[in-house]
């Protein structure tokens, strides 16, 4: 049976069978010393003359080998590794597979090398320890954010990827139907309506750690896919809302990140108003030193407009998103058509200057939700036609409701003090969002375009 190399500790004098990648390699007249990887850990290895192969070894081949743990001379004893006590006395080794020689170095931090030569050869960028201990902390982060959850009655639902094109901000990804040719389904830009549409099923409290698809330019915080903690509640109020993320994320950062400083407890709440009017941004960096990656200064923004003027459309859109209630006292505004002074029932959650989360109580009923979508400019038949299942469902007793989605990579992008989310993503696309391992996007023949009922349009320019 296999013994994964953390586990070398508790294994003083037994014999083991170890699989990994050599990560390094020292020649010390007739024995050879190699550093063996796996997953969990780094140990050294011990070969003597009797084992030829040992020759042969170079830097990440995959091999199996059978030995003896002991304890190292104390002369050699590595303080800095956690099995810098132990050595393992090799007696069999298996060459598993070779390494040709590599085109990126992986012994280093990865921050020297050119980002196109990390991305084409991602699979090799992820051997490095940074990289690996990244992706082993948002593991974590996950199951901690889904155990909280589960322990507090929250029913985790997997909702579609192949839905409906309907406006709500960014532009869609677009999948043609080969079924119904000229028609398209889109990937969702969050699960907003689904979850909606799972408290008027009754479920009450759901959450799902959603994948989201957002055509738009990249940045560093920004990815054309990514992953949110998406909760929706019933009969809820703003402030229970607030308090379960408040809940959460103190709990999280005290058990799984100690070396963490939490700014501020209870997390501040700052209007919309109050925060444009002091620092100029509704995502301000509460910091009381901003030069210390290891201080959180979490917070909470609230009372935002519930619509903006769109200067290039001559039109309202929705500062938020169309399904957000109104604040109540704010709902005679609408009739009114004063849509500069009507306030949203929404809320923010930042992090040292960067939006975590984006929240709102929703519209439940399905006169104020037609009300929202005819001050966005969508006539009797848009509405049908693209919320129509929406304002149907509202007729059928749907509960007050509630949610928020916190951005899972931003957060780990910042408590692993990294300067873009693409390190702490296992597959990204690069900045101007291609995909240089797979080579996406790419070209189809015309066999599968001739089956979805698609012409290329060339581009005469």
């Amino acid at each position: 049976m296999r013994t994964y190399i953390e586990e070398i500790l508790k294994k003083e004098g037994e014999e083991v069978v170890l699989m990994g990648w050599v990560d390094a390699r020292r020649d010390h007249g007739k024995l050879v010393f190699i550093d063996l990887r796996d997953r969990t850990g780094l140990v050294q290895l011990v070969f003597g003359p009797e084992i030829k192969e040992a020759g042969d070894l170079r830097v990440e081949y995959v091999v199996k080998i059978g030995g003896v743990v002991k304890k190292r001379p104390e002369n050699m004893v590595n303080e800095k590794q956690p099995n810098g006590h132990f050595e393992v006395e090799v007696k069999d080794l298996e060459i598993l597979n070779k390494c040709e020689e590599l085109p990126i170095p992986v012994e280093t931090d990865g921050r020297e090398i050119n980002e196109e030569s990390r991305m084409k050869y991602r699979y090799l960028d992820l051997r490095r320890a940074r990289l690996r201990n990244n992706l082993i902390l948002r593991h974590k982060i996950v199951k901690y954010m889904r155990n909280f959850l589960c322990e507090r009655g929250f029913i985790e639902v997997e909702t579609p990827i192949l839905t409906k094109s309907t406006p709500e901000g960014a532009r869609d990804y677009l999948v043609p139907s080969r079924i119904e040719k000229g028609k398209f389904y889109a990937l969702p830009q969050s699960p907003q309506q689904y979850k909606q549409l799972l408290m008027v099923a009754g479920l009450e409290k759901y959450f799902q750690i959603a994948r989201c698809f957002r055509d738009e330019d990249t940045r560093g915080d920004r990815q054309p896919e990514f992953t949110q903690l998406d909760l929706e509640i019933s009969f809820v109020t703003q402030e229970e809302i607030l308090a379960l993320i408040e809940e959460l994320y103190i709990n999280l950062v005290k058990e799984l990140l100690p070396d963490h400083t939490i700014a501020q407890v209870p997390f501040p709440r700052l209007t919309y108003d109050e925060v444009m009017k002091k620092y100029g941004t509704d995502k301000p960096d509460l910091r009381k030193d901003k030069n210390n990656p290891k201080e959180l200064a979490f917070g909470f923004i609230v009372d935002f407009p519930m619509f903006e003027f769109d200067e290039k459309e001559k039109r309202w859109i929705s500062a938020h998103h169309p399904f957000t209630m109104i604040k109540e006292q704010d709902l005679d505004l609408v009739q009114k058509k004063d849509y500069a002074s009507v306030r949203a029932d929404s809320y923010d959650f930042v992090l040292n200057g960067y939006e975590m989360a984006s929240g709102s109580i929703r519209i439940n009923k399905p006169e104020v939700q037609k009300s929202v979508f005819e001050a966005l400019g969508l006539s009797e038949s848009e509405i049908k036609e693209k919320f129509g299942h929406m304002i149907e469902a509202f007729k059928y007793g749907a509960p007050p409701h509630g949610g928020i989605a916190p951005g899972i990579d931003r957060f780990v992008m910042i408590v692993a003090d990294e300067p873009n989310i693409r390190e702490v993503i296992a597959f990204p696309k690069t900045g101007d969002g291609r995909d240089l391992m797979m080579g996406g996007p790419s070209s189809v023949d015309q066999k599968q375009l001739d089956e979805l009922g698609l012409e290329i349009k060339k581009n005469t320019e």
